[in-house]
């Protein structure tokens, strides 16, 4: 089920794209302001964007820049009410991967998703973190060459860490990144996740590889 990200200001926009990308099968999270559309997209763990450019607090332009800048690779799909040529070229030349004009059909919309979801899966392909080893596409992971079977909110809960490895995330963030926040899990469901996933690492020598820092969240060790 790909994840999608809904950054938009406009209610109805982000309550119709809700519903809508559900009853296709997506997993979506929409929220209505720049700062938390690159708090979230941040984390790595949504596998497409949809960001409008004209936002409250930080714009489009500038929360895809940031992203592009940490090395976020995560396809952004842009909407705008602008139709220029010149608005379009903006847009992509700051890394955007596609450009709707609003008012948009919801089909073209979705087109373009799926297109995105297709092109971006070889990029999104493996992650090294020293003799740490993640394959996405085949859910796979390996500790110095050695099997590591996880279940896919163990691998999620590791892959979400591991594409940020000098970051100390929340539970919150890995709540929102990994079971899609909107009340649908308990932030205890995390600790429990996190537990699971050290003791089948530790079956391999890396029980160390997820540090807790006190108050603050979860962090990868050296690999």
């Amino acid at each position: 089920m790909p994840r999608v990200l809904v950054v938009d200001d406009e209610p109805g926009v982000r309550d119709a794209l809700s519903r809508g990308l559900t009853a296709e099968g997506m997993d979506v999270l929409a929220v209505a302001d720049g700062h938390a559309g690159l708090r979230e997209a941040a984390t790595g763990g949504y596998d497409v964007v949809v960001l409008d450019i004209l936002l409250p607090g930080l714009s489009g332009y500038r929360v895809l820049e940031a992203l592009r800048a940490e090395g976020v690779a995560t396809p952004v799909l842009l909407l705008s009410a602008k139709d220029g040529e010149v608005d379009q070229a903006d847009g992509l030349d700051l890394g955007a991967d596609g450009y709707l004009v609003k008012p948009f059909s919801f089909v073209v919309l979705v087109a373009q998703l799926r297109a995105l979801l297709r092109r971006s899966g070889p990029a999104a392909a493996r992650v090294v973190h020293g003799a740490l080893s993640l394959d996405p596409a085949t859910r796979s992971v390996t500790w110095d060459g050695r099997p590591v079977e996880l279940s896919a909110r163990e691998f999620a809960v590791l892959h979400t860490l591991a594409v940020r490895p000098g970051a100390v995330l929340t539970r919150d963030d890995l709540l929102t990144a990994v079971w899609g926040g909107g009340g649908s899990a308990s932030r205890n469901v995390v600790e429990v996740y996190v537990g699971y996933l050290r003791r089948k690492l530790a079956a391999v020598g890396a029980g160390d590889l997820v540090r807790t820092e006190r108050g603050r969240g979860y962090r990868l060790g050296p690999g």
